[in-house]
């Protein structure tokens, strides 16, 4: 209720005096090249944006990022070297859809704006949608019959894993399915992949470790493993023991 009543008064501009002095504090507290949907990323030196950039989003400090002509070269140049993760890439998915050639590709028509962007304001979403819960959506699913995996980034703050984690909790109590898995931790080549939980072989949650708001760019390798056992059918691997 109270995160409801929160995000509804920073929608409509309405919020309390202390949250606004929090939200201002935390602009100055973090750093400019911190990204909240990747908290141990990189972000695009080129252009100094993070790798997801939401405009507007409720809770997020207004950080105040210069932003310099980007150099496509230094875009092309800059990538993390655990996965050879291109942390340029919302920068260069711009360049490459405003490509005359691809839009052309796409039959894509550019209607009301001169070039292709992340959100515009052509089209216009009523922000007060985002108290819609979809939880719901997810127990339809699984009542059906149909198994669902609900994953999360381990180094996302903007949606954290232990919110998920609640979420899918509560949803397993609430369809009355046991946990068939306890929570525990699952490897990938021989590495700790993340943690997973089971409620009655129908429905899982998995976090994946070292990555962030979109997990098949930051942790692709976990993240394809992640996904290749849930379409198999099969467990996770767990842990070896000590």
């Amino acid at each position: 209720m109270q995160a409801t009543t929160l995000t509804r008064q920073s929608i409509t501009g309405s919020r309390f005096d202390a949250c606004v002095v929090v939200n201002k504090r935390l602009s100055v507290e973090f750093p400019k090249a911190f990204d909240g949907y990747n908290v141990i990323g990189d972000t695009c030196t080129s252009s100094g944006e993070s790798q997801l950039d939401v405009p507007g989003y409720p809770f997020r400090p207004k950080f105040q990022v210069s932003s310099s002509t980007p150099s496509v070269q230094a875009a092309l140049d800059q990538t993390k070297d655990s996965e050879n993760i291109d942390v340029c890439v919302k920068e260069k998915s711009s360049q490459y859809l405003n490509r005359k050639d691809v839009q052309e590709a796409l039959h894509a028509q550019l209607v009301g704006v001169t070039r292709w962007t992340g959100c515009n304001s052509v089209v216009n979403y009523d922000m007060l949608n985002l108290e819609i819960p979809t939880v719901n959506i997810v127990g339809s699913l699984v009542s059906s019959g149909i198994r669902v995996l609900v994953y999360s980034g381990d180094q996302d703050s903007m949606i954290p894993f232990i919110g998920s984690r609640i979420l899918v909790d509560g949803l397993a109590k609430e369809l009355g399915l046991n946990a068939t898995v306890p929570y525990t931790t699952w490897v990938e080549d021989k590495q700790f992949g993340g943690w997973t939980q089971v409620y009655g072989d129908i429905l899982t949650f998995a976090t994946i470790r070292g990555a962030g708001h979109l997990a098949p760019l930051t942790s692709p390798k976990r993240s394809l493993a992640l996904f290749a056992v849930f379409l198999s059918g099969k467990s996770l691997p767990e842990a070896l023991p000590n």
